[in-house]
């Protein structure tokens, strides 16, 4: 028995939910396909499949191969496209996915030297703060900031930025400048909500310190906590990539500097446990380099 190909005809047997869907799937006559999954289940020695009025479905054991054999096919496919793209070069299309602040400062400006570079590549870019579904938004690769909770994806950390507490000049004229973490309590914070909670940790030579801060806007995404903070509305803890021009510029301002906040983790992600096509991998090594260049 060809192992993948039994893989692959009881995963189609499971996504199509019938032998005579499978069958369309593949091009062959069904009772192939039930050949191939009695066969596949007397080798594994244990049932895969069972019946309902409403088709197959399958059985605990049948989820947990399925899972497996989707990921192993998906892999195979990726092996024989990196292939074909590594004689053939990057042509074609690869959508990325990643959020819209961090693109608009870090990636849009600077593709331009990676396309000329590629003039057979095109690049279709999903802006987008949540995280979206990959395989369901056809996502090759999606660049996502801080904790990944999603276990079904394939991730790698690519860079980390900085974190800082900062403010405006006015703001800081009309409110004061915090000398610790704890003055912060008196301070009107701007919310990056969920993720960036209302308490902040700070740490100095091994001790840490967690304040929890409050203030009358709470936004959702990046591009509120600039417009907030930069309206002179408060003070935020915001990766420096978000602000790298105001910091720049002098049209904002760190404090608390000798405090340690944790870094903004960066993760190349791929979906569904797949392997990175060649267009991708060259895509996270061009941004990876681009960000490894001095602010």
């Amino acid at each position: 028995m060809d192992r993948l190909n039994a893989m692959e005809t009881f995963a189609n047997v499971v996504e199509a939910g019938s032998f005579s869907g499978a069958a369309r799937r593949l091009n062959v006559g069904q009772p192939a396909i039930s050949k191939t999954v009695a066969q596949l289940e007397k080798r594994l020695g244990v049932r895969l499949l069972l019946r309902s009025t409403r088709g197959l479905a399958p059985t605990e054991a049948g989820q947990r191969f399925y899972e497996r054999a989707r990921r192993a096919i998906d892999e195979a496919d990726e092996a024989d496209r990196s292939a074909r793209d590594a004689g053939a070069g990057l042509a074609g299309p690869l959508r990325i996915c990643t959020a819209v602040t961090f693109a608009r400062l870090r990636i849009l400006p600077y593709l331009k030297p990676f396309l000329d570079a590629h003039p057979d590549l095109n690049i279709d870019v999903v802006l987008d703060d949540r995280h979206i579904d990959m395989l369901e938004e056809g996502i090759d690769v999606a660049l996502r900031m801080g904790t990944l909770s999603d276990s079904d994806m394939t991730a790698r950390k690519i860079a980390q930025s900085p974190r800082s507490v900062v403010g405006t000049p006015a703001y800081f004229a009309m409110a004061g400048v915090p000398a610790s973490p704890a003055d912060l309590r008196r301070h009107a914070a701007v919310i990056h909500g969920p993720s960036g909670g209302h308490a902040w940790e700070f740490r100095r030579r091994g001790n840490r310190i967690s304040v929890a801060v409050s203030g009358r806007i709470k936004v959702n995404a990046a591009e509120g906590v600039r417009a907030a903070v930069l309206a002179d509305m408060g003070l935020a803890i915001v990766s420096e990539w978000m602000f790298e021009p105001e910091l720049k510029s002098g049209a904002l301002k760190r404090v608390l500097t000798e405090w340690e906040l944790p870094p903004l983790d960066l993760w190349a992600v791929y979906p569904g446990g797949r392997m990175a096509s060649a267009k991708a991998r060259a895509f996270i090594a061009y941004v990876e380099e681009l960000l490894s260049r001095p602010a």
